[in-house]
């Protein structure tokens, strides 16, 4: 999740990607609070301060102010090819 938030997209598997976007919708969420408790309750989450950082001061204050949920897409890209694993991207949604 710390990359995803860091990055803006990430590839992995279909059921982590499912994991980490009800995880990544609840840290956005207390990034649109931007209080003390907020980014408190974050850290305990995310252990990089600075992508906490980023968070809370870039990406919930410009990217998803007007936006009422829904800041992850996934996208289904097929099997992997060593073990047939299915793949996702996971990325932040634009404005």
């Amino acid at each position: 999740m710390t990359d995803l938030l860091d990055y803006g997209k990430i590839t992995t598997t279909e059921a982590k990607a499912k994991e980490i976007q009800a995880m990544a919708e609840k840290m956005i969420t207390l990034a649109k609070d931007g209080g003390l408790s907020a980014r408190r309750q974050a850290l305990a989450s995310l252990f990089d301060e600075s992508v906490v950082a980023k968070l809370f001061e870039y990406r919930a204050a410009g990217r998803f102010a007007q936006r009422a949920g829904g800041y992850t897409r996934i996208t289904k890209l097929g099997p992997r090819l060593g073990d047939g694993a299915p793949m996702a991207q996971i990325e932040l949604v634009e404005k």
